[in-house]
């Protein structure tokens, strides 16, 4: 088999339906278009057909919008097309869970909160917490589903109304519980640095989300996207965003509060139990190939990155039609595909393995940038071993200054 390099083990596909688009976000999505979905399931189907013959996966990733905003009939038509042509693939990690019988579409019991989990092959899907029913957890598991993550955001009602989300804190014990019945691992996305947050409402955050013990939990710092709702109300003067003090302070308490509840922080903005890494983050922060299918969906598959159209009308009209869907191309050269895999690769926990790394490129990092290799060295932002550099705690602190650092010399 060809490397995951070559040949991509990991899909994504996007479902951009949301009952309301949040101020922040400048994903890909649709609100109000309801009327659109079993147009778009017939749109998402012709582009997958393009893969002309099945493909075996070891993890599916289904994003949004908000997949389980879609009906539960909805989201079986979804997960059919899905697992006729990107069926998944045992890959065995010599992991054991006692009594797991999700992907016949049974019950599992909730005592997998803590449990080692063999998943022989990831199936995720995102959802809100205002959208995920038991009825819906049921289709999921039937169809193999054995991972949900869901986006809690926050549990404080201010922090919610800054971010325009419409779910309240109580919908989240109930998504959770649903989840539970039927899939054994659960995942939460949760924001800090909103308006008017402070680090005692962010520690209040990660304390209830723990008490639900999920497997795995994703921190994201704010981001103001231009163009978004929140960003001109940023720019009017109608919110004040978190000092970079502020937010430093809530990313490094995230980073104790987490590890000593058990968590490893295996890349940048993820934390995870152990055995229970998300296997789709995983290749996507190795810079290894993946497919992507769906309106605004990128796909990494020999070398060439494309980008779908992000307009779901537009997107619906051209898979149906059967034309080409994506509207942007990149073909890297080798050594500029180098240094973004230098780039992605140290956001993770394992950094940049120099064998894999000379496997999977053809160079030596270190003769790419051995200035920033030792910049880093001295300032503390890595840790060089030697077999590979890895960013240290206070390397992680300024990720983006490294990473920035790193491509400065891909000249």
């Amino acid at each position: 088999m060809p490397p995951p390099w070559v040949e991509p083990r990991t899909a994504y596909v996007h479902v951009p339906f949301c009952a309301h688009h949040c101020g922040y976000c400048d994903f890909a999505v649709t609100a109000g278009n309801d009327h659109l979905i079993d147009l778009y399931l017939e749109a998402l189907a012709s582009e997958l057909a393009t893969l002309g013959a099945p493909r075996p996966v070891e993890s599916l990733f289904i994003g949004g919008g908000t997949p389980t905003h879609l009906s539960p009939s909805q989201l079986e038509r979804l997960l059919g097309a899905v697992c006729r042509w990107l069926p998944l693939q045992t890959e065995d990690r010599g992991q054991r869970t006692e009594g797991r019988n999700a992907e016949a579409g049974g019950a599992v019991s909730s005592d997998l909160s803590s449990a080692l989990c063999p998943l022989p092959s990831e199936f995720s899907v995102e959802a809100n917490p205002d959208t995920l029913t038991e009825e819906k957890a049921a289709v999921l598991a039937a169809f193999g589903v054995n991972r949900v993550s869901i986006g809690v955001q926050s549990f404080r009602p201010d922090a919610l109304a800054a971010l325009d989300r419409r779910h309240a804190p109580e919908h989240v014990a109930r998504a959770v519980e649903a989840a539970r019945k039927h899939v054994p691992v659960v995942s939460f996305d949760l924001i800090f640095g909103a308006p008017g947050s402070t680090l005692a409402g962010w520690r209040a955050d990660l304390d209830a989300a723990l008490a639900f013990e999920p497997q795995h939990v994703s921190t994201y710092g704010l981001t103001y996207e231009k163009g978004t709702p929140l960003w001109k109300r940023l720019n009017r003067g109608a919110v004040e965003r978190a000092t970079e003090d502020d937010e430093l302070a809530m990313y490094e308490h995230a980073m104790d509060q987490l590890a000593a509840a058990g968590f490893e922080h295996y890349e940048i903005s993820n934390f995870a139990r152990p055995g229970f890494r998300c296997r789709h983050n995983e290749r996507y922060w190795a810079n290894e190939a993946y497919y992507g299918f769906g309106v605004g969906a990128a796909r990494y598959v020999g070398g060439v990155r494309e980008l779908n159209v992000r307009d779901t009308k537009l997107y619906v009209r051209k898979a149906l039609a059967g034309e080409p869907v994506a509207f942007q191309r990149e073909e890297l050269a080798p050594r500029a595909r180098a240094f973004e895999t230098m780039a992605t690769q140290l956001r993770r926990a394992d950094g940049i393995c120099r064998d894999r790394f000379r496997e999977q490129t053809g160079f030596d990092p270190d003769e790419l940038a051995p200035a920033a290799f030792k910049l880093f060295a001295e300032t503390g932002i890595a840790f060089d071993d030697g077999s590979s550099v890895r960013l240290t705690r206070r390397g992680k602190c300024v990720a983006d200054a490294a990473v920035a650092e790193l491509l400065k010399y891909n000249a």
